[in-house]
């Protein structure tokens, strides 16, 4: 499995931006889609986004679409979560994954089987 490891979370005011890292070890990620997904207290984990292994292909939640945009950068072995006018529901703790397939379904937790620890990001209002 390949590892990785989250980064950029922080306290944010609503309407900031913010970016959030995830890079990887152990393996390249050449071959792997990768999602970030978050969870907030008392919820379960939510999707928020994904990308293609090559990056042709990227998936939104809809609570996030037009101010979040995922990327990667195979050669830095990273991938990214721009986000833009952040809201105080946005707040989680968001979590990079990755996998060799999703079958159809980027959306679906189940389908990845590798995960971060997790960047904290905090919007007040």
């Amino acid at each position: 499995q390949v590892q990785l490891t989250e980064s950029g979370g922080g306290l944010v005011q609503a309407g900031d931006s913010l970016r959030l890292s995830c890079t990887a070890s152990g393996r390249t990620i050449n071959n792997y889609h990768m999602a970030w997904f978050r969870r907030t207290p008392g919820k379960e984990r939510e999707f928020v986004a994904a990308i293609s292994w090559g990056g042709g292909s990227t998936y939104y939640a809809d609570s996030v679409k037009g101010r979040f945009t995922i990327s990667r950068d195979n050669a830095k072995n990273t991938v990214y979560l721009q986000m833009k006018d952040l809201k105080p529901e946005d707040t989680a703790v968001h979590y990079c994954a990755a996998t060799l397939s999703w079958y159809g379904r980027p959306w679906k937790e189940a389908n990845f089987g590798s995960w971060g620890q997790g960047t904290q990001v905090t919007v007040s209002s």
